[in-house]
């Protein structure tokens, strides 16, 4: 399995806990796993994915700073979601 995968594949976990832990209103614990997939951005080589994971990836801090809990909960799902399945296709 590439670093890449490993990478993905993680940033994908971390925010479906985001959207997990806003949707439950635990909200110190959505913040932690905020940190955690910024900091597996940063992990990430996006020069060598598709133009669209690129746009997400540069999408991201935004997504995760947003006031609305309810929307960052429905947007950190659905990143979550295409971010798995991409990883599921690479490699």
């Amino acid at each position: 399995m590439s670093e890449t995968k490993i990478a993905i594949s993680s940033l994908a976990m971390d925010l479906k806990r985001v959207a997990l832990g806003y949707w439950k209103g635990s909200d110190q614990t959505a913040l932690r796993f905020s940190n955690e997939a910024l900091k597996r951005q940063t992990e990430l080589n996006s020069h060598k994915m598709k133009p669209y994971i690129q746009d997400l990836l540069k999408k991201l801090p935004q997504t995760l700073d947003q006031k609305d809990k309810q929307k960052l909960a429905e947007d950190a799902l659905m990143l979550s979601t295409l971010f798995q399945n991409y990883a599921l296709k690479i490699d």
